[in-house]
């Protein structure tokens, strides 16, 4: 199993907002997460990551049989867990290009590997362009300053590409796409699926799994997984709205 939480509960600023959650996600699987705004969808996708101010109080994050609730989010970063950000910032002054290498060579320092040559990095970087059809243009700026949304969104899914990590977060990649910006993005995901890595998917709207077809969807609700099924579940919940979450699981 690659991802093993255990009732996980996580507080920001002292108030909780994941109470009780499990999750199972094994190799080459892409579970989509779903559920109405505030419902902990981003704390859950910023707790495994280990971003700063979310507060593990009880329960375990087991990542590759190993408990991560007090790794620092760069050594999960560098054992394969990548996270797409609904919002994702500006870095002015650093080249797309001169980013991806460093990000590549702490990678490879981690790994104990020599940095990566010049002519590896530009034939990496050149093949994955294509498989996420980035224009060099974009790649050739500083890191998403001045990208449109979508223009961003396809920079992530290229950096995820150049990082090949073995746990992807999607959080709400799917915000302010128009449709062919969707499809690009779901295209790279599905490319760059495999035996080896698996992916969570979370998102607001059923649209993103016209294009993601997920093995498992579950709907978030009060900090806490209360259902669990097949593609058809996004399909009900698309039709039916989250209301009937609501009446049936509210405290």
């Amino acid at each position: 199993m690659l991802l093993n939480i255990k009732n996980l509960h996580v507080s920001i600023q002292g108030k909780e907002i994941i109470k009780g959650l499990n999750l199972s996600v094994n190799k080459g699987e892409i579970h989509a997460i779903m559920g109405p705004n505030g419902t902990g969808k981003s704390t859950l996708a910023a707790a495994i990551t280990g971003r700063e101010g979310y507060e593990i109080t009880k329960g375990e994050i087991i990542y590759k049989g190993q408990v991560i609730n007090d790794w620092s989010p760069e050594k999960r970063a560098n054992e394969g867990v990548f996270m797409s950000f609904q919002y994702p910032i500006e870095i002015p002054g650093v080249s797309m290009t001169n980013f991806m290498r460093t990000a590549l060579n702490a990678q490879r320092e981690y790994k104990k590997l020599p940095p990566i040559s010049a002519g590896e990095f530009l034939k990496k970087m050149e093949s994955k362009k294509k498989l996420v059809e980035i224009h060099s243009k974009l790649t050739n700026r500083s890191v998403n300053e001045g990208f449109s949304g979508g223009e961003k969104k396809k920079n992530e899914i290229f950096q995820m590409a150049m990082l090949e990590p073995e746990l992807a977060i999607l959080d709400e990649t799917d915000s302010g796409l128009d449709i062919d910006a969707l499809k690009v993005v779901a295209k790279g995901v599905n490319q760059l699926k495999s035996k080896e890595n698996a992916f969570i998917v979370i998102t607001h709207y059923q649209r993103l799994l016209d294009y993601i077809v997920p093995d498992f969807v579950h709907v978030m609700y009060n900090g806490k997984i209360v259902k669990s099924g097949g593609k058809g579940l996004a399909l009900e919940l698309e039709s039916q709205g989250y209301e009937w979450i609501k009446e049936q699981f509210d405290d």
